[in-house]
């Protein structure tokens, strides 16, 4: 393992293990900033531990996960705006239990959470993400399609694997010429459909499609991952950082797991192109230097540069055919971001936000604080992408 992968996954590690909370025979870890306890950075935080070499905190981590799953089989996405059942969420669950089967079996909950992701299919490859959220997001899609895929070899169930090919094919079929997978490709309930570019999100597909692969060794996924690292690689300059004004998602602006979610895809790239390997290891750099505990929310920038943001927040806020007001929101939101990845606080502030959101008339599905902060939910993504590209590397 490289040097400062290790060094790093150790570091992030350690930092997250300080806030689990152990009770003997249960264990978890709530959030430091908004106190709130998120089922998905259970799973995250159990499957780097265990890719790692086992931890005690592990078993009771997944006691406190067995307990909190639903009658239905589903597992709440808890966030700090809403708390309800979620496929998503649920696929993250069903793929850390798979992690530990040997060690650590579920069966029973390991199976329910299968079905539920199975039922979740609306339409073929299609996964409703939850009853808030009913577009087809193609990352959503290809984190059901990961862990059914999973579970399939796992327990020859040819039922979940058709299920997760069905996935890929619909996440492959919706892939732009340029090489980029749309965030979301029809309207659900948002008002707007965010068939947009995200250099984030972009890396969030490919890493579940890889996963995904990583079991049907489909040749037609892995020509749609190289196109998808071309377009990524594409959007990131000399030093490591991201070009943002590709991105059009004002919500996952400048998020800082981008840079493990591409690191991560970036490794599984260069298994079949050594050029990519070039990519990871910036990406690894600038998660070397940026990260010391947990991870900030998004990435740090200096005052200096704030007046050439300007123009990359516009070109941003320019993508995609959107009303006026849209328009102007999506300006307003990335400035703001602009000005919030320049500032530090270890607490969340969000009444400048809400106050935005008020005047335009616009309803956020996230919360957005007005300085950057050291965020659990980031720092969890890391440790699961950084340790899957320790696995993944090993075999390039």
């Amino acid at each position: 393992m490289d040097g400062r992968l290790k060094s790093l996954l150790s570091r992030i590690s350690g930092e997250v293990r300080e806030l689990a909370v152990n009770d003997g025979e249960t264990a978890y870890i709530r959030d430091p900033v908004f106190g709130i306890i998120r089922n998905r950075v259970h799973a995250e935080v159990c499957k780097a531990m265990l890719r790692s070499g086992g931890d005690p905190l592990v078993g009771p981590i997944l006691n406190y996960v067995a307990a909190c799953q639903n009658p239905d089989g589903s597992y709440n996405e808890i966030h700090v705006n809403y708390n309800e059942p979620s496929a998503l969420i649920t696929a993250f669950i069903g793929d850390a239990l798979l992690e530990a089967a040997d060690r650590y079996p579920h069966e029973e909950v390991l199976r329910k959470a299968r079905d539920f992701v199975v039922a979740g299919e609306r339409r073929p490859g299609c996964f409703l993400k939850s009853s808030g959220y009913t577009a087809d997001h193609l990352n959503v899609d290809a984190s059901c399609g990961a862990f059914l895929a999973r579970y399939a070899e796992r327990y020859d169930d040819e039922g979940a694997r058709a299920a997760a090919l069905r996935a890929a094919e619909n996440i492959v079929s919706h892939q732009c010429k340029c090489g980029f997978y749309p965030y979301a490709v029809d309207k659900g309930t948002y008002p707007y459909v965010f068939k947009l570019p995200c250099v984030h999100y972009q890396g969030v597909t490919m890493y579940y499609l890889a996963k995904i692969n990583d079991v049907l060794c489909d040749d037609r996924i892995d020509e749609s991952l190289a196109k998808g690292a071309r377009w990524l690689a594409g959007a990131q300059r000399p030093d490591g950082r991201f070009d943002w004004s590709r991105s059009g998602l004002s919500f996952a602006y400048y998020l800082s797991g981008a840079y493990a979610f591409a690191q991560a895809s970036f490794v599984y790239a260069s298994r079949r192109d050594d050029r990519y390997r070039e990519h990871a290891d910036l990406c690894l750099g600038w998660l070397d230097k940026n990260v010391q505990g947990l991870a900030p929310r998004w990435e740090p920038g200096s005052w200096i540069d704030l007046i050439p943001s300007v123009a990359t927040t516009a070109k941003t806020a320019s993508r995609g055919k959107y009303p006026l007001q849209h328009q102007a929101f999506r300006f307003g939101y990335g400035m703001y971001r602009q000005i919030a990845r320049r500032r530090y606080s270890k607490t969340a502030e969000t009444r400048s936000f809400e106050a935005l959101c008020r005047l335009l008339g616009i309803r956020a599905s996230t919360v957005e604080p007005s300085k950057n902060f050291p965020d659990l939910f980031m720092t969890s993504e890391m440790l699961d992408c950084l340790s899957q590209s320790a696995i993944w590397g090993e075999y390039a």
